[in-house]
């Protein structure tokens, strides 16, 4: 078995029809930050929150995640709008309560440009917020384009204290690859893998199977998408050390977010 390479298409696609409206969104400071509230397992306390972006377009509705990334790129935006959205994320969770963490979600254009850690620290700086309450999340898509030179840059981040997730554990290919080479300090399981789990024995023995590796390599282990009190006692149950979903809370505005790690 190989690993194929493959390389971030640079080339200029045809921008989006509404390209140039996010380009103006970002400079009049339109785009909003949602925060996922994340929960210890071992007693619900509240850890710290997933940052998501959206965009609500006067006609195509609440754009987010990949949909808002993919036009952003057909413009040639991506990279102002991911460092928009990393210096408004770690300027809010700078106000939070000292023992919460933010997550980023890393694109594959992020691990792509060389100057990606040398802003990210910066803004780190800038902000006042500590590189050891913050954590990359990445996708198996965003590693795809060059596992080793990605390797090499989230390694420079991790030796500044940087946490380092594999988000969507589950939902891909799962090259077990990544687990040698990155330096991940946590899965984050797709919401697939906790659907089935309260009633099915081989969902159960999947869940079990995850949690047992991931506690071999000193992995944390967060459960995406917990909708019910069962799914989140199954997780706790069997060994994960965090969770987000509906259950704990849907994503709130920052002032909402801020009023709820208050309470």
């Amino acid at each position: 078995m190989f690993e194929r390479r493959t390389r971030v298409d640079r080339r200029r696609t045809t921008p989006h029809p509404i390209t140039a409206e996010l380009a103006d969104a970002l400079t009049a400071d339109a785009i909003d930050l949602l925060f996922q509230p994340q929960f210890a397992a071992a007693d619900g306390a509240l850890v710290g929150a997933e940052a998501l972006v959206r965009w609500e377009h006067p006609e195509q509705g609440t754009l987010a995640g990949d949909a808002l990334v993919a036009i952003a790129q057909s413009g040639g935006i991506a990279r102002r709008l991911s460092r928009h959205i990393a210096r408004m994320a770690l300027s809010a969770a700078a106000h939070w309560p000292k023992n919460l963490r933010l997550s980023l979600n890393v694109t594959a254009m992020d691990l792509f440009d060389r100057t990606f850690g040398e802003e990210l620290l910066a803004m780190l700086a800038d902000t006042g917020f500590p590189a050891a309450r913050l954590t990359l999340e990445i996708t198996e898509q965003a590693l795809v384009a060059d596992l080793d030179r990605s390797a090499r840059r989230l390694e420079v981040l991790a030796g500044e204290g940087i946490r380092v997730a594999l988000d969507d554990f589950g939902a891909g290919f799962c090259n077990f690859r990544y687990l040698k080479v990155l330096p991940l300090d946590a899965l984050k399981l797709d919401r697939s893998m906790l659907d089935g789990v309260t009633s099915r024995p081989r969902d159960l023995a999947v869940l079990r199977g995850i949690v047992a590796m991931a506690r071999a390599l000193d992995l944390a282990v967060i459960a995406e998408g917990i909708e019910t009190e069962a799914q989140r006692d199954v997780a706790a149950r069997e060994g994960c050390n965090m969770w987000q979903g509906y259950l704990g809370a849907a994503p709130l505005p920052s002032r909402e977010f801020a009023a709820f790690a208050a309470r």
